[in-house]
């Protein structure tokens, strides 16, 4: 069995004595053993592991953080707009998965944004890569360790509300977990008290007061009527849905469907974070049988979506994290 070591936060080592992790995490060890644990048996992170890697990024960005970002598909030019920023490369990070998806650049970033201190992921991990939903939604619980208060997740989805149009904008107010259905949980394992309880209610998981922020915001910015609040669905990919999926998503209340961000919010809210989450509907899904090939989705039409609406997404961001920084300032 493969075991993982830990930095102390000081630095890592890059052929003198690193270790390469199971399941595709780079493990760094500078000489002083402090955490090993074998991922076979227990695909969770245990806290000291956790507490490591936050020590390693505050220590080395010298700032704690009270807003955390997860960039969806095309969409990490927001994290390109955080003043000062501390780069970290996540493959130089003790212990962190590595982002191989395309349109996700595979960066954290720390600093500065509308005066709050914040931190960026340029790259989510999906559970098609092959990583455990634990090992998915481990940003979270590092970002609540490193001060973090506030999440914002965002994603590129497709929408299935006939109402969306492709650019249009969803506040997320719920979700539907078809992974949950499925079985698979990013709290599967032993729970530890000190992240939070073993049976964490998800009801209200998406802050109100953010979401009709966000609509005040989007009334400022002229998108009045690009913004809708809706719910959400996660599936496990990387394939596209079939009709069937899509059909039965929409009666069951579900307006857009991704492969991200649920188990991410479900660990937030296990740790008592507050949480804002939109999608950017990049594709409308196709409900009716067609022969036209104009109606299958596909990733490169995601990509060119999200890189025409990534500044009215940004500003979008930006300014509710000004409001944010202001009521607390």
């Amino acid at each position: 069995m493969t075991g993982y070591k830990v930095a102390n936060g000081n630095g890592h080592s890059n052929g003198n004595g690193s270790t390469k992790g199971a399941n595709g995490t780079n493990g760094h060890s500078n000489g002083h053993k402090s955490a090993d644990y074998t991922a076979q048996e227990n695909p969770t992170y245990p806290y000291e592991v956790i507490e490591e890697i936050a020590d390693f990024i505050t220590k080395g960005s010298g700032m704690r953080p009270k807003i955390g970002i997860i960039c969806g598909s095309g969409l990490g030019s927001l994290a390109d707009i955080i003043q000062d920023p501390k780069i970290f490369e996540y493959e130089k990070i003790p212990n962190f998965p590595v982002s191989t998806v395309e349109g996700h650049a595979g960066r954290l970033v720390v600093g500065t944004l509308e005066g709050a201190t914040v931190m960026a992921m340029q790259g989510r991990f999906h559970f098609y890569e092959g990583y455990p939903l634990a090992k998915c939604s481990m940003p979270v619980r590092v970002m609540k360790l490193c001060g973090v208060e506030y999440l914002f997740a965002t994603n590129a989805a497709g929408g299935i509300n006939p109402r969306f149009a492709v650019g249009d904008i969803m506040l997320m107010h719920d979700h539907v977990n078809m992974l949950g259905f499925a079985g698979n949980s990013p709290l599967q394992g032993p729970n530890d008290p000190r992240f939070g309880p073993r049976f964490p209610a998800l009801v209200n998981s998406y802050n109100k007061d953010l979401i009709n922020k966000a609509i005040e915001i989007g009334k400022a910015m002229g998108i009045e009527s690009n913004i809708h609040v809706g719910v959400y669905s996660c599936l496990g990919g990387p394939n596209y849905e079939t009709i069937a999926e899509l059909k039965a998503l929409r009666m069951m209340g579900v307006d857009a469907v991704g492969m991200s961000t649920v188990h991410e919010v479900i660990t937030a809210r296990h740790c008592d974070m507050k949480v804002f989450a939109f999608s950017l509907i990049t594709n409308k899904c196709a409900t009716e049988y067609s022969d036209k090939k104009d109606d299958e989705a596909n990733h490169d039409e995601v990509m060119a979506v999200a890189k025409n609406r990534q500044k009215a997404c940004c500003e979008l961001v930006s300014r509710l994290i000004r409001e944010i920084h202001m009521a607390s300032a």
